[in-house]
């Protein structure tokens, strides 16, 4: 696991890796000020594993996967660190260059399917032209690609459905008409940006298992960008939690569930419906709201909302930013807090219904 710049430099990723990020920074310019919306993350991903980052809205999550696809270069962002795929650095990438890897060798399944899609052009021709891009193929055959995939897609009467236009879909169906068009150049590294946002339960469901099974049988490696704690839990490997465009704690999703070392951790989880729960439990949400990415709190960025931050002696909390440190125990799981180890695990229980009052 890749560090941010600190002591720890012996965590550094291998170059092995298919996918590493190094010291990501996306900054955009305003008149209010320098917007850090992502600021010094990093992370790896192999082939045929899934990452999932998670956090409240404005917490970094999308512009980090806009910033791996090359999207931000024609913006006004300033965008700095290194992102490695299969051994070639992208940040650094020409325009020209990263077009030819995207759609190809790096897709993404956008957060909205209706948006994203054209409306006035047929979902088929629309894969079709996507898949022709890369290819040197013909009409037919780019047609005849776009229905094979809208059938391995889970799309019943294919030929027909490739005539239609994206309003003719319900949501689930425009969703899995995404994932065919950002699967047809078998693409290595699969970036989905909310994939169910919207999406009743058992839809939810079945997208997340195509995904799983079609990762299965391209061998891609896939992100998952979600708020949902219960979605990277269905399908992750690996969870990257963030907070105010940071890293606050990452590690395998047994690691991170069972015994999350964050408090912010521990109110997202605190926040989520339990089946398994009493009914007549509320739910205890986190208090506060995210925080500007303008003007971070000093120290801690969560600290503002933490109720744990008075147990830390010396006010650390408010002045000092805790560094990514490893978890005893625990050969990939790390975070960012000023609590001890033990002072961590003594808070944990009676700490998450804590920090939500």
């Amino acid at each position: 696991m890749a560090l941010e710049t600190s002591p720890h430099t012996a965590d550094l990723a291998p170059s092995s890796s298919f996918l590493q990020v190094r010291d990501l920074r996306v900054h955009f310019p305003t008149e209010d000020g320098i917007v850090k919306s992502v600021d010094g993350v990093s992370f790896t991903l192999e082939r045929g594993k899934t990452l999932g980052i998670v956090g409240e809205s404005g917490s970094g999550k999308s512009v980090t996967s806009l910033a791996l696809l090359g999207l931000h270069k024609n913006s006004r962002a300033k965008v700095s660190g290194e992102v490695w795929l299969d051994g070639e650095e992208l940040v650094a990438l020409p325009e020209s260059q990263m077009r030819a890897l995207r759609g190809d060798k790096v897709s993404m399944i956008f957060q909205d399917p209706l948006s994203a899609l054209h409306p006035f052009y047929t979902v088929g021709a629309q894969i079709a032209e996507a898949y022709r891009v890369h290819h040197r193929a013909s009409r037919k055959e780019a047609r005849e690609r776009s229905v094979e995939m809208l059938k391995r897609v889970g799309i019943p009467q294919p030929e027909r459905r490739a005539k239609d236009y994206p309003h003719q879909f319900s949501g689930g169906m425009r969703q899995r008409a995404m994932i065919a068009m950002s699967l047809v150049c078998d693409p290595a590294l699969l970036i989905a940006d909310e994939p169910t946002t919207a999406l009743d339960v058992t839809v939810q469901a079945q997208i997340l298992d195509l995904i799983r099974d079609l990762q299965q049988e391209f061998g891609s490696a896939v992100i998952i960008i979600t708020h949902d704690l219960g979605v990277v839990a269905e399908i992750a490997d690996d969870i990257l939690v963030m907070y105010g465009g940071r890293r606050i704690e990452y590690g395998t999703v047994r690691d991170v569930l069972r015994q999350p070392e964050h408090p912010y951790t521990w109110g997202l989880l605190q926040s989520m419906p339990h089946l398994s729960g009493d009914v007549s439990d509320r739910l205890n949400p986190i208090p506060g709201a995210p925080p500007s990415l303008i003007n971070l709190p000093g120290g801690c960025a969560f600290h503002p909302r933490c109720a744990f931050k008075d147990q830390v002696p010396g006010g650390r909390c408010t002045a000092e930013r805790p560094e990514l440190l490893p978890v005893p125990g625990t050969p990939k799981h790390i975070a960012a807090c000023h609590f001890t180890a033990g002072s961590r695990t003594q808070s944990r229980g009676a700490g998450i219904a804590g920090a939500a009052k």
